[in-house]
């Protein structure tokens, strides 16, 4: 009585049918691919500029926060005194 019934459903033919297609190969344009090499190497390049740029700023506003901490609390005990 509680236990549970699942539905009849109909069972499909299983019939796989395939197609077979055959890729030819794209028709190359008789381009060597030399001249998207110094592209490539400009993009990487400036990539790697940049990314060293970005660093040194990092750096940079680091140093800059750590050196005002050190002097505001200079300067805040040379008031105290």
């Amino acid at each position: 009585m509680f236990r549970p019934q699942l539905p009849d459903t109909p069972h499909l033919p299983t019939t796989i049918t395939t197609h077979h297609q055959v890729q030819t190969p794209a028709p190359s344009a008789d381009r060597p691919l030399t001249p998207y090499a110094g592209a490539v190497a400009a993009v990487v390049v400036v990539g790697i500029v940049l990314t060293a740029l970005l660093a040194a700023v990092a750096v940079t506003a680091i140093s800059v926060a750590i050196a005002a901490v050190v002097l505001r609390s200079l300067v805040s005990n040379a008031n105290r005194r």
